[in-house]
């Protein structure tokens, strides 16, 4: 399938219409998003059935702004309309691979479960990644 751009006008639709989509938080002059975007590519056609979205943060700086995305690369990855990742950095391929299959194997059942206990418990002290 490869990599999808998306915008703010595309964003919400694509999380919703999609059970787990990958989103790279990136831009043209950035270095270490240049050479991790091989590795995005890459991996968006191993794993056809998730969708790999890029968001170029020049050109849709308040959908960054939204995410509070500071530094980038940033990835974000939502299952089932959950964000269940969000961490700055590029990832080597084995990490990123190593994510797939940790959010590919997750029980939302469950971690629906864990939120709503959460919730029902008030606000975290510090939000933390589900992956």
């Amino acid at each position: 399938m490869g990599t999808v751009a998306i915008t703010k006008d595309s964003f919400e639709t694509t999380v919703q219409s999609n059970e787990i989509v990958i989103v790279d938080f990136w831009a043209g002059w950035c270095g270490p998003c240049l050479s991790f975007a091989p590795v995005f590519e890459q991996a968006s056609e191993r794993h056809s059935e998730i969708v790999f979205a890029k968001v170029d943060t020049e050109a849709e700086q308040e959908l960054a702004g939204y995410f509070q995305v500071r530094s980038i690369p940033t990835l974000m990855v939502f299952r089932d309309e959950i964000m269940l990742f969000n961490q700055a950095g590029a990832l080597p391929e084995q990490a990123l691979e190593s994510l797939i299959t940790q959010v590919t194997g997750l029980d939302m059942d469950e971690v629906r479960r864990d939120i709503a206990k959460q919730e029902a418990n008030g606000p975290a002290k510090e939000s933390e990644p589900v992956v």
